[in-house]
Parts: structure tokens; sequence; C-alpha cells
């Protein structure tokens, strides 16, 4: 499975996300858009959002760390 974190380093929401998938030894790619911006780009015209974290797991897109959708995701 592909997943793509779409963060910032001060998103508490976001350290949460990475540290779930940390504890669970789930690889995932981390991007932090405070300083990628075409990287922004591509995660508002996935989530419609400039909000952090999105979570891009397989081309299913959760927005903020909604741990009970990706276990939901990872459980498929």
């Amino acid at each position: 499975m592909q997943i793509t974190i779409y963060s910032t380093p001060t998103c508490p929401y976001c350290k949460m996300a990475k540290a779930f998938f940390d504890e669970q030894k789930i690889a995932y790619e981390n991007i932090d858009v405070s300083v990628d911006h075409p990287k922004t780009e591509e995660m508002i015209q996935k989530s419609g959002q400039m909000g952090v974290p999105v979570i891009d797991m397989d081309g299913e897109i959760i927005i903020g760390f909604d741990r009970a959708k990706i276990e939901a995701i990872l459980k498929k």
C-alpha cells in the first residue's frame, strides 16, 4: 500500500498520524508542505483544502488524523 502524509512540522495531528504509522511499522512518505510548494498544490488538488494532515492511502484521501478510518482502510 502506498501511503503519503502531507504535513507540517508544527502540526500536532500530523505528528499523531506519523506516530501511529511508526508504531504500526507501516512505511509512508512524508511531505512537508510548508517548504514543498508544488506538493502543497498537489495536496489541495487531492483534498480540496489546505488543512493538514492529508493522508493519501492508495488514492483514498483522509483529512486530519482519523484513526478509525485509517484502520478500516488498512484492514481491506
